[in-house]
């Protein structure tokens, strides 16, 4: 039984660290997107390569609002909100054995 509780405390911490990964990813889009960057730049390409398949599916649902898109702040809120009920929901299951 520890050997399935280690894997889960390692389930546990690698859901984490990616979605908090994910989190920063996206705050760090968002702040770029207030300087706009060289798009030409390799590196803004590739934040916007790994951001664009997170962020489109909640721009398709939220449009604009006066120009604003608010679709990151609702894929901040969702990233958060995975990340406290998964890891929550499996250290529970972890602390019930």
């Amino acid at each position: 039984m520890a050997l399935f509780g280690n894997f889960l405390d390692a389930l546990i911490f690698l859901i984490s660290a990616v979605l908090r990964l994910a989190f920063w990813i996206v705050l760090i889009r968002v702040l770029m997107s207030w300087v706009s960057p060289d798009p030409a730049n390799p590196l803004v390409r590739a934040l916007y390569q790994v951001t664009d398949p997170i962020l489109r599916p909640a721009q398709r649902l939220i449009p604009p609002i006066g120009g604003l898109d608010l679709s990151p702040i609702v894929v901040l809120l969702a990233i958060e909100f995975l990340r406290i009920f998964l890891v929550g929901s499996l250290q529970q299951l972890t602390h019930g054995m």
